[in-house]
């Protein structure tokens, strides 16, 4: 099987059409309808079927363009291992929850890279199913997941059956992030919450939680307010501060913020008498593949962030 043909199926995926493909790839359309009519007469499918507006991959032809991409990957992976470098360059890619203390961290890190350097880097905030499936279908190296303790035995189990490593980071309990001049940090100066404090305000959620094997409804109930009927759901963390700041009737659950971010976005973090709600962040990483230097720093600069929110008497 020729990689070349792999690489055009691919791009004719990318594009929806057979012309268009043909103009990235630098060849002329026949040719390239040539080509993919010989790798489907090779593996015996049918890979595209013509719509009003190009093409589209068939079933048949879905399941093995998703092998391609992993195929086309893992030879990119190989060649850059052995191809001699001329300059090494800053690679560095993770999905991760939308949590201030790891963008803060993030921030530090990529502020002392060099710079000289060519530099690549992809940073995704996303929930922690599309995190597993970033590093699953090659696109990211590293993930940090976010689950309930509750879910612990789902999430282990999936990420053993997909030959994923994992590495506590850190165990917390949620805290409640609200506008500085809202009632409640107002009336509440000591810090401390009741959960039947929360009944006429508007919780704000991101809205594409997920865990292994459970319904997006399921995990509702299960969340730390799945009492509440008031919420908004956000899929994006500027929409919640933005929502913070102008509405004082808000809050939001989150994990322990920088004193810095704090202060930044006129916010405060309230402790809740909700006992049972303790979170886990965990680092996941293929088996087999060993943490890079630049992934160490990363790290490094998490427990940095961490223990500054600890001296800053914030957790």
């Amino acid at each position: 099987m020729n990689l070349l043909h792999l690489k055009y199926a691919v791009e004719i995926e990318k594009t929806g059409s057979i012309t268009k493909a043909a103009n990235n790839l630098f060849m002329g359309q026949p040719n390239l309808s040539k080509a993919i009519k010989e790798l489907e007469n090779e593996i015996g499918i049918t890979i595209f079927r013509r719509t009003t507006k190009g093409v589209a991959p068939t079933e048949k032809g879905g399941e093995f363009l998703g092998y391609a991409k992993a195929v086309l990957d893992q030879f990119d992976e190989m060649v850059s291992l052995y191809k001699p470098k001329v300059d090494d360059g800053v690679r560095f890619s993770i999905s991760v929850p939308r949590a201030t203390y790891i963008t803060k961290a993030f921030s530090n890190f990529v502020s002392l890279l060099d710079t000289d350097k060519e530099i690549s880097i992809n940073f995704k905030e996303t929930n922690s199913m599309d995190a597993i499936n970033n590093i699953l279908n090659f696109d990211f190296k590293l993930g940090i997941i976010r689950y309930q303790n509750i879910h612990e035995k789902q999430y282990f189990a999936m990420l053993d059956g997909k030959n994923l490593k994992y590495r506590p980071l850190w165990e917390f309990e949620y805290r409640l992030l609200v506008n500085k001049d809202s009632p409640l940090a107002k009336e509440n100066p000591d810090g401390i919450v009741k959960y039947s404090d929360l009944e006429d305000y508007i919780e704000i959620v991101h809205g594409d939680l997920s865990v292994p094997s459970l319904s997006f409804s399921k995990v509702s109930r299960s969340s730390v307010s799945e009492h509440r009927k008031k919420r908004i759901y956000v899929y994006e963390r500027g929409s919640q501060f933005d929502l913070l700041g102008n509405l004082y009737n808000t809050y939001m659950w989150v994990s322990p913020v920088p004193k810095s971010c704090l202060e930044q976005h006129a916010m405060v973090q309230l402790k809740c008498d909700v006992p049972y709600k303790v979170n886990k962040d965990v680092l996941i990483f293929p088996k087999g593949y060993s943490l890079s230097k630049l992934d160490e720093q990363f790290i490094a600069e998490l427990e940095r962030v961490k223990e500054k929110i600890k001296m800053d008497g914030l957790y």
